[in-house]
């Protein structure tokens, strides 16, 4: 299925804290100079033009959540030297890298420098899965969870500083107040806002006066956030949300509390939700697409008495925005995001954790039985979930 957009093109990157990187809004439209004719006369009146509408694809993924069982096979990807994750998102790349602007859900911060890895229940993982992130094609990630201060705030500082290094930006932890500040970044002529917040830390201490480092759901926090990106240019904010219950398909009350609230605001244009490790329903809320939980895109998780066989299900959610001018929006510009559409994927845990892209497999006639199998059960409770986002 011939996926809408255009290859992502990365205008800005690296910005000060709290500027805009952008060549600002489109003004209007231009003025075409007359022609004039040997004799210096003109031969035609001056025309106006209409300027080209633009157009931004916004991907985004679910967890990625590196268990230690993916460390292994990193290793071994890697031949001894160090970990490899990218063959893991090998199969999904295209997919991505096709994006605009495609986002990330980075739940576990990286390890600092000279400390031990560790896995569930406090994480820190190998710095070589941000070079995976990077080479899959994703130009940024969300990053604000309940394992942010899983390693302390060395970790937060690893992390942030591993993802810059590869070129991936990132919301939802800071080193600095300055980088607490909504930023705005130039994706492909369009100014964008992307913000992260967690609904908690799983009882970390957070170091007093450091409250900026990562920032908890509070509704009138976000809508003052997203204010704030319009008043610095931004013509698309986009927010991601970790929050809800783990495993439960359906959204919480509160879930839906601060989607109503933070839709019915104008300060944000499309929500991206993650912690569940399963899917959930994407509905328009307000106007604004939500995306209650997009589940688990990278993790060990699988069918057993602990979680169930829908955590190894994930998706790629796309939406095609684009950018109109309208005098009663902020900046003069509206951000018409249109109905999404969903690729399934699913982890394939028995060769190498490599995340599939369902369809695509499905199609290819030379898939094993038992993978094929898998699949189309994938598949199933993926529709039961998002099916009407799923393109036939």
């Amino acid at each position: 299925m011939p996926r809408f957009g255009v290859r992502r093109s990365l205008l800005a990157v690296g910005v000060a804290a709290g500027c805009l990187i952008t060549a600002g809004p489109f003004t209007g439209g231009a003025t075409r100079s007359e022609s004039i004719d040997g004799l210096g006369r003109a031969t035609a009146p001056a025309e106006r033009l209409t300027p080209p509408v633009r157009h931004l694809t916004v991907s985004g993924t679910g967890d990625i959540l590196p268990h230690s069982p993916l460390w292994s096979q990193a290793a071994s990807n890697a031949g001894g030297a160090g970990y490899n994750f990218a063959p893991m998102f090998a199969d999904i790349a295209p997919v991505i890298g096709f994006a605009d602007l495609a986002i990330c859900h980075l739940e576990t911060p990286i390890v600092p420098v000279g400390q031990a890895l560790s896995t569930y229940p406090v994480y820190g993982v190998p710095v070589e899965v941000t070079n995976a992130i990077a080479s899959a094609g994703y130009d940024r990630c969300s990053t604000a969870s309940n394992h942010t201060f899983d390693r302390g705030v060395a970790g937060i500082d690893r992390t942030v500083a591993a993802l810059e290094s590869v070129g991936v930006q990132q919301s939802g932890m800071a080193r600095t107040p300055a980088e607490a500040i909504p930023q705005v970044v130039s994706m492909n002529g369009a100014a964008v806002t992307h913000l992260s917040y967690t609904y908690g830390f799983n009882g970390a201490y957070v170091p007093s006066g450091q409250q900026w480092r990562s920032p908890l759901i509070n509704v009138d926090r976000i809508i003052a956030d997203g204010r704030v990106a319009r008043q610095r240019g931004a013509e698309l904010v986009v927010l991601s949300l970790h929050w809800g219950v783990e495993y439960d398909r359906q959204p919480s009350a509160e879930q839906r509390r601060v989607a109503e609230a933070v839709t019915a605001s104008g300060a944000v244009d499309l929500i991206l939700g993650h912690h569940a490790h399963v899917l959930q329903p994407v509905e328009r809320i307000n106007g604004v697409w939500v995306a209650f939980g997009l589940g688990n895109f990278l993790s060990n998780m699988r069918e057993s008495p602990w979680f169930p066989a829908s955590s190894q299900d994930g998706a790629v959610v796309d939406f095609n925005v684009t950018f109109v001018d309208n005098a009663r929006k902020p900046n003069g510009v509206e951000a018409v995001v249109d109905r999404p559409r969903v690729i399934p994927t699913w982890v394939d845990r028995d060769n190498g954790w490599i995340i599939r892209d369902v369809r695509a497999q499905l199609a290819d006639p030379t898939i094993p039985g038992n993978r094929r199998a898998a699949l189309l059960r994938s598949l199933a409770r993926t529709t039961a979930v998002l099916g009407e986002f799923v393109p036939r």
